[in-house]
């Protein structure tokens, strides 16, 4: 536990350090809770509208919670991580402590799991992923101690932050009640383990009742055959998920693959592979046959996460994503297995330096070894120059979101800057499009989106003024955010999303044959605001401007 604290403790530094710094993943999912504070704010706002409406219950309960006792969601989203941390660390030690019985084996375990985690962004995110790693690390411990309560609860928690695991959960509960014995299956004659079986059905049941029978108002889910007919699935695309090279969509893909690049991270873990080796012998590592038949609740979750791996690849896209019922499950594999092999290995050497008293040589290869190891699993983070992970975002444009701040709530901004992104965050203001908020997979939403962002690069690099006040009265807008390098070939050539739409494409073409574009006409007649970067137009000028 103050191993887990230090590290939440280095991640709250690094989000403190300064103003303005949110998560890169925090600016979909909580910018919309704003609302809570001021309903003012983002009225009629499609962006927000669909993070809302997609945000677990739970989720957002938590949040709601937060914004009563006077923390702003921004803030909460900083503060949540160090404390699931701690929850982590304390269910996983027990789990262990259930396969393994021995403390050193729980305390390896921790500080593994705890690398692991912050050595990649979903603790440090704050979003619903931030949550599934404890609950689904705590549903593991109550249901190898065949805990009814404990199993129901964590169950209904994991509907309520993050409903994909529930179908994890329910597939193990059904495994659960089958055996192995005498070279054959056979169901458990354990009346718990029904029990247990039938209430966590039930409550898997019942939280994932919502989204049976109500349907999605952004809906319908785009279908494999949708997707492969859109770019943002593709090399560029906002949510690249097919790829050319076999190996990348079944196995290393980072949404289609089964294993996510940081499953061996921190590089500790691959002792992990060791552990089949070192059962084979068991005189030489006996701790081994003090692993309790509990182990198997791994290879339960190793089956019912591969096997919902391959049921969402069947029906793409309505499970979601593929690697998301791997990518969690077998991170929890891989650091208990570690936990497994580095306790035996130290067992190991720790008896041959303390009883080979006739052989030196020995005795001071096993210390260094085990010194070496130690150093190592412990010093690990000192080695990784960004540890903790966190990737905040950091809003520069403090005058810029004072300007739009000092607007009306209900102003509509039009930007192809990348900047865009951070505006309804730190502006507090609605954005037509922006890349970040381009998510494909509701076709409801998406669709607007996507003619949202060719209108807004036609509107953009029109030569025909008519065109560009057309696109302002369809679209509302009040104000236009433009960098000056937008005008240039280079912007769009080092713009790859834009690039994979025709329009960027025209964009492109017109920018190299030095073309005369209508909005750049306007920026010195009806500019409002100007920083060396950056322009603000008044769109509503625009619209009086005869051309």
């Amino acid at each position: 536990m103050s191993l887990a604290s230090i590290y939440g403790i280095l991640s709250l530094k690094q989000a403190f350090a300064e103003p303005n710094l949110v998560h890169n993943d925090a600016r979909q999912h909580i910018f919309w809770m704003l609302r809570f504070i001021d309903p003012n704010l983002f009225p009629n706002d499609l962006i927000a509208d669909y993070f809302q409406s997609v945000a677990p219950r739970g989720y957002t309960i938590v949040y709601k919670l937060g914004i009563i006792l006077g923390i702003n969601p921004f803030d909460l989203a900083k503060i949540i991580p160090p404390i699931l941390g701690l929850f982590v660390t304390y269910y996983f030690f027990r789990l262990c402590l259930e396969i393994l019985p021995i403390p050193a084996t729980g305390f390896i375990g921790c500080l593994i799991i705890n690398q692991a985690l912050w050595l990649k962004d979903d603790l440090a995110s704050g979003t619903p992923r931030a949550f599934i790693n404890p609950i689904f690390i705590a549903f593991l411990y109550y249901l190898v101690r065949h805990s009814r309560l404990g199993v129901c609860v964590t169950v209904a928690a994991i509907g309520l932050f993050y409903p994909q695991y529930v179908f994890i959960a329910a597939i193990m509960l059904i495994l659960r009640v089958i055996n192995w014995q005498n070279r054959s299956f056979k169901l458990t004659q354990n009346n718990r383990d029904y029990q247990i079986l039938a209430w966590g059905l039930f409550v898997a049941f019942i939280v994932l009742l919502p989204y049976i029978i109500t349907s999605s108002e952004f809906g319908p889910t785009i279908t494999r055959a949708e997707a492969m007919n859109s770019p943002e699935f593709f090399e560029g695309g906002r949510s690249r998920f097919f790829h050319d090279n076999f190996m990348d969509i079944w196995f290393t893909g980072r949404r289609s693959g089964m294993f996510h690049s940081s499953l061996f991270t921190p590089a500790t873990q691959c002792v992990a592979l060791l552990l089949p080796f070192l059962l084979i012998f068991p005189r030489q590592f006996p701790l081994g046959r003090y692993i309790t038949p509990q182990v198997w609740v791994l290879l339960q979750l190793f089956i019912s996460s591969v096997l919902m791996f391959f049921a969402s690849h069947a029906l793409l896209f309505r499970l979601h994503l593929p690697g998301r019922y791997t990518e969690f499950s077998f991170r929890i594999i891989i650091a208990l297995l570690t936990a497994i092999s580095l306790t035996l290995i130290w067992d190991t050497l720790l008896r041959v330096f303390k009883h080979n008293y006739g052989y030196r040589f020995y005795r001071y290869l096993a210390g260094s070894l085990m010194a070496i190891m130690v150093g190592i699993v412990l010093l690990y983070p000192a080695f990784v120059p960004y540890f903790p992970l966190v990737r905040y975002e950091k809003g520069r444009m403090t005058e810029v979101y004072d300007f739009f701040q000092q607007q009306p709530p209900d102003i509509v901004i039009a930007s192809l800057s990348a900047e865009a992104d951070q505006l309804p965050t730190f502006a507090q203001r609605t954005v037509l499009m922006a890349r970040e908020y381009a998510i494909p997979y509701h076709l409801g939403y998406y669709n607007q989106i996507l003619a949202r962002t060719l209108d807004m690069i036609n509107a953009h690099y029109t030569d025909d003024l008519q065109t560009l006040q057309d696109f302002i009265n369809q679209y509302n807008v009040d104000f236009w955010l433009i960098d000056p390098a937008a005008f240039s070939p280079e912007y769009i050539k080092n713009n790859h999303w834009m690039l994979i739409f025709s329009e960027g494409q025209k964009a492109l073409n017109l920018l190299e044959n030095n073309s005369q574009f209508a909005l750049y006409q306007q920026v010195n007649i009806c500019r409002v605001f100007e920083q060396p970067n950056w322009w603000i137009v008044d769109a509503k000028c625009i619209l009086n401007n005869p051309g």
